[in-house]
C-alpha cells in the first residue's frame, strides 16, 4: 500500500537547522502525489569569516549529517534528498562520490546530491562547455567547487563568492545583489550560469535569469529536487522553475 499523500513518492530532506531556504524552496516545486520531509541537520549559525572558519564550519555540518540520516528513515522515506551543497563538492567528484554513498550506506536508498545533480542537470543541454558560478562560500570552498566541475568536464571561466559572515545571512542576501553578480560573471564564452549554496534563494530568479541572459541558469535548489523527481520517475514539468523542469 502506498502512503496516501505520497503515492508517487515520499522524500526525505536533508539541510542545515539554520537553513530557511531548502525547505520552501522544495515544497514550492513540489508535484501532487510527492511529499518532503524535513531532517535538520544540527548547525550551530557560526560566523564564516574567513577561510579556515567556513571549512571548519562546513565539516561540523558533515559531521552531523548521519544523525539528520536517522531522524528522516524513521518515517520509511522511498528517496533522501540533499539540501545542502558545500561539503557534497569538496574532494572533487572522488569526494562526491564518498559522501553519496555514505549517506546512502545509512539510509539503505538512494540519495540526490546537489553536486553531482548540478552536474547531470547541465548535461541535459547540448553544447555546454564553459560555466561560471556564484556561491555564498569563501575562496578556499569556490576552490572545492571549481574542482568538482573542472573534474566533470566543464571549463570554469570565473567565480563570485558572496562571502556571507553566517549561515543565517545566506538567506538574506537580496535579488539585486544576485542580479548584479550573475551580470558580472556572464559572457560571450560562458554557455551557462550555476549557483551553489542551497541557503541563497535562487530557484525563481534563476528562471527568470535564463530570460535576461538567454542561456541556462542552474539554481542548487532547482537541480536537486529535479534530480530527485527524475530518478523517481516522476516526469511533471514545472515552467516557473525554468528550462530544467520546463524541458527535461
Amino acid at each position: 500500500m502506498a502512503d496516501v499523500l505520497g503515492w508517487r513518492g515520499v522524500f526525505g530532506v536533508l539541510g542545515p537547522s539554520t537553513n530557511t531556504v531548502v525547505q520552501p524552496e522544495f515544497d514550492d516545486m513540489r508535484p501532487a502525489g510527492v511529499t518532503n520531509h524535513y531532517s535538520r541537520i544540527y548547525t550551530p549559525n557560526a560566523n564564516a569569516v574567513s577561510n579556515e572558519t567556513f571549512m571548519k564550519a562546513t565539516a561540523v555540518i558533515g559531521d552531523n549529517v548521519l544523525d539528520a540520516v536517522d531522524s528522516v528513515m524513521t518515517c520509511a522515506p522511498d528517496y533522501l534528498v540533499m539540501g545542502m551543497s558545500a561539503i557534497t563538492f569538496y574532494g572533487g567528484r572522488k569526494g562526491a562520490d564518498e559522501f553519496q554513498q555514505k549517506v546512502q550506506r545509512r539510509a539503505s536508498t538512494g540519495v540526490s546530491i546537489g553536486s553531482h545533480a548540478t552536474a547531470e542537470a547541465l548535461r541535459c543541454y547540448p553544447g555546454i562547455k564553459t560555466i561560471a558560478f556564484v556561491s555564498p562560500y569563501f575562496p578556499a570552498a569556490n576552490e572545492q567547487v571549481r574542482q568538482y566541475f573542472e573534474e566533470s568536464g566543464f571549463s570554469v571561466s570565473a567565480d563570485q563568492c558572496l562571502q556571507c559572515s553566517s549561515w543565517t545571512d545566506i538567506a538574506k542576501v537580496p535579488p539585486e545583489k544576485l542580479w548584479s553578480v550573475l551580470g558580472l560573471l556572464d559572457g560571450p564564452d560562458v554557455d551557462a550560469l550555476v549557483q551553489v549554496g542551497t541557503n541563497l534563494p535562487m530557484a525563481a530568479l534563476a528562471a527568470d535569469a535564463e530570460v535576461r541572459f538567454q542561456k541556462p541558469v542552474i539554481a542548487i535548489n532547482t537541480a536537486t529536487y529535479w534530480h530527485a523527481l527524475r530518478s523517481n520517475g516522476v516526469l511533471d514539468q514545472m515552467p516557473a522553475y525554468g528550462s530544467l523542469l520546463r524541458e527535461h
